[in-house]
């Protein structure tokens, strides 16, 4: 069963060695959006104008999907009208991150282990199991990134994703900022997919950079 896109992500947010997470909030909102992109892509679930349909509300049979595609489906099914993308992020980010985690367990990619910061509070980590799966995909990124564009949209859309969030550290960690984030600018900006598909990544690549600045607000205010 093929990775997806939230997993992927996930993978690079965690350490190897600790198995904590880096760039924790601003990882969660895109793995959320990974999830929505594999289903966009999957043709269950449209974004457009800022709002989120499901259009399908058939199995995919990757259960990380299915779960979110049918919590989705009964939470769209309640409102008046097609729910906002920073709605969905917001409510199920922290669902979305758990679940990919326990994904991730599952597939024996990562282990859980149980800590206790001061000897009193417990914390769970999961440091890397199984580094196959990342090593492929950070020398995929890195290919895509020195050698040119790439008409897989799989791919390319999880560029867009990390852009977005600003992920370009857990990505790249030897590229400066600076020098990755025009390239990656330029590389999700073309003719790479479908126009649904593409209007979906900027609906939610404006909606990470939302609910991202609302919550430093929160957080400084």
């Amino acid at each position: 069963m093929a990775v997806t896109l939230a997993e992927e992500i996930m993978l690079l947010s965690l350490d190897d060695e600790s198995g904590a997470a880096k760039e924790r909030q601003s990882a969660a909102w895109a793995v959320a959006g990974g999830i929505l992109l594999d289903l966009v892509l999957a043709g269950r679930v449209s974004v457009d104008d800022g709002r989120v349909r499901v259009t399908d509300a058939t199995p995919t049979e990757v259960p990380l999907l299915d779960e979110r595609l049918r919590q989705l489906t009964v939470w769209c099914g309640k409102k008046s009208r097609a729910p906002k993308v920073t709605e969905w992020l917001t409510k199920d980010h922290g669902k979305a991150v758990k679940a990919t985690v326990e994904s991730l367990r599952e597939r024996g990619l990562v282990r859980e282990e149980q800590h206790r910061v001061l000897g009193l509070f417990p914390v769970t980590r999961y440091p890397e199991a199984d580094g196959s799966v990342e090593r492929e995909l950070r020398a995929r990124l890195s290919a895509v990134v020195l050698d040119g564009p790439t008409h897989h949209a799989r791919t390319t859309g999880l560029l867009a994703l990390i852009h977005g969030a600003k992920l370009h550290r857990l990505a790249f960690p030897d590229v400066p900022r600076k020098e990755i984030a025009p390239r990656l600018e330029e590389l999700t900006a073309g003719e790479w997919a479908a126009e649904g598909v593409r209007r979906a990544i900027r609906d939610m690549q404006a909606a990470m950079v939302a609910v991202t600045a609302a919550t430093v607000m929160t957080v400084t205010s």
